[in-house]
């Protein structure tokens, strides 16, 4: 798992702030990306529903949940390989 401080814009819009005096707009807000790596259609399910039931608060900009295929994994100090 490995979490990350980004920034991004969605259907929030963005806001209007003041910067020595001078307005401006910012529109890329402050967000968190998730990323995890499970194996197998049964734990990702599991995954999928944790991070939804922990995640929703019923307004915009809760975020999605994004679902890829991952193959395969490859230890880069030893060159292991792994299937998934």
């Amino acid at each position: 798992m490995t979490v990350t401080e980004v920034r991004g814009h969605g259907k929030q819009k963005g806001h209007t702030a003041i910067y020595r005096g001078k307005e401006y707009n910012v529109s890329l807000l402050p967000k968190m990306q998730i990323e995890v790596v499970v194996a197998g259609l049964e734990s990702s399910t599991t995954a999928i529903k944790a991070i939804v039931q922990a995640a929703r608060t019923g307004e915009i900009g809760d975020g999605r949940v994004f679902v890829l295929p991952v193959e395969q994994t490859y230890r880069i100090r030893t060159g292991e390989r792994d299937s998934l």
